[in-house]
């Protein structure tokens, strides 16, 4: 009895299909309006069923009324089952075999593992295009009857599974054109090639997330392995040799690399990482998700030759060679340094002049500090001014205002004055000025000792 009660809690593909679909969830009779089901069917007497069917996670365990499939599903081309109850191919092909425009179908995260399937009803499937079979840990005895059963299948989604080993199929599938198989434990190249011949027409090949080691074929092997292979995602690989990298060169038609989080790159710069990268894949057209410039090409190319100039003859790679005959032995590039230098100027207080040496880095905030406390300067403050010595003559001195604006702002150079004068309050107010000069010739204000390289004018 137990057992039975079990039986009745299992939800129908038909059930859900007529609770989600119902003029109750659709009053406004949005996608196909199905006519009257036959008597005695459980469906509404009206669906409004579009031709895509979203049907996850609601607890799917059985088909339900074939014939309520096959009436009410006819124009159904994508199907998505995923994160169901479905343990058992029969109640899946009861589905498809009634659905006769399939073209995607979605049954991950459904219990499929050790179910398997038997040749006969894997003939159901022969218009599906696109299947997403991720995290059912489907095997590969499984796999290989549905892509021999698909004679259209064009895409195939295996992550998840578990796989660390590849059960290789007497029969290709000449139709795949995309196969990914992220999230696995494959490690070793060998496990990878067999892809190659099942899947001759391959054009993309999404590896992401494996511990795949190396690249392990030669020139000819990889030529004939893979002669369509037009895309290679490696991300978060295992690959830590240079030369695996150069041996994706020999995919003749490759165009689009992604290399994200291998063991390789660890230690360089993102620059670096993506620079000598791409000098290492003459054909590239897209790595890492961006299209590769005409101009970062040659950069890149230019960069992996300085990189490596300065290494012994017999450590240079092949391509270093290559790249020299097309560029030419280039110069080292020369070492800039940015950071703020230091300088020397005469710093004028009263009759006194001190030799100060600047650290250009500095604010004239700072700067006042440093020389209130080297001149003992007055308390109630001072005023700047900046002199440059070879255009004094021209543009006066420069009144250094800004407390938090840096010293190298000013060009600042050895042999310059720095004017210290007090600040003192005008008759009209209590604003503090600089005593200007009522006349083009006047006499320096008393305040002002005159210097033979200095011009008070104003400007």
């Amino acid at each position: 009895m137990e057992s039975s009660s079990d039986e009745e809690e299992v939800r129908t593909f038909i059930q859900v299909l007529s609770e989600k679909y119902s003029p109750e969830n659709f009053p406004y009779g949005q996608g196909v309006v199905v006519m009257p089901s036959p008597p005695g069917s459980p469906v509404k007497d009206r669906l409004y069923l579009p031709n895509i069917l979203v049907l996850s996670d609601s607890g799917i365990g059985k088909a339900g009324e074939r014939s309520d499939i096959a009436a009410f599903c006819a124009h159904v081309v994508e199907l998505d089952l995923s994160h169901n109850q479905l343990n058992d191919w029969a109640e899946i092909c009861d589905i498809v075999s009634n659905i006769p425009n399939l073209d995607f179908l979605n049954l991950s995260m459904n219990p499929l593992s050790g179910i398997e399937l038997e040749p006969s009803m894997a003939e159901v499937f022969p218009r599906v295009r696109q299947l997403v079979l991720i995290n059912t840990h489907v095997s590969w005895e499984t796999v290989h009857k549905l892509t021999q059963n698909a004679p259209e299948l064009e895409e195939l989604f295996l992550c998840l599974n578990g796989y660390n080993t590849v059960s290789e199929s007497q029969t290709s599938c000449p139709s795949l054109r995309l196969l990914q198989i992220t999230d696995n434990q494959l490690e070793a190249w060998a496990e990878v090639r067999k892809f190659g011949q099942m899947y001759p027409s391959l054009r993309t090949l999404v590896l992401a997330n494996n511990s795949v080691d190396s690249v392990g074929d030669s020139h000819d092997a990889l030529q004939q392995l893979f002669p369509n292979l037009r895309s290679i995602n490696l991300n978060n690989s295992g690959l830590s040799r240079w030369e695996d990298i150069e041996r994706l060169n020999f995919f003749p038609k490759l165009e689009e690399v992604k290399a994200k989080g291998i063991p390789l790159l660890e230690s360089y710069t993102t620059h670096d990482r993506r620079s000598l990268l791409l000098a290492q894949l003459p054909s590239v057209k897209r790595l890492n998700g961006s299209l590769v410039t005409t101009g970062e090409r040659e950069d890149a190319e230019r960069l992996f030759i300085r990189y490596y100039q300065e290494n012994p003859q017999q450590q240079l790679p092949e391509r270093y060679h290559v790249l020299v005959s097309k560029y030419g032995e280039l110069a080292p590039l020369a070492e800039v340094d940015l950071r703020p230098r230091r300088t020397t100027v005469d710093v004028r207080w009263g009759d006194r002049v001190e030799a100060v040496a600047l650290r250009l880095e500095q604010t004239v905030g700072d700067l006042k500090k440093h020389l209130r406390a080297l001149l003992q300067l007055p308390a109630n403050g001072v005023r700047l001014f900046y002199i440059n010595r070879e255009m004094s003559s021209v543009v006066g001195p420069e009144e250094m205002r800004c407390g938090s604006r840096a010293l190298h702002s000013y060009s600042i150079r050895d042999g310059d004055e720095i004017l210290v004068v007090p600040k003192v309050k005008s008759r009209c107010g209590s604003s503090n000025v600089f005593l200007r000069r009522p006349s083009p010739q006047p006499p320096s204000p008393p305040h002002l000792p005159p210097s033979p390289n200095t011009d008070l004018r104003s400007s």
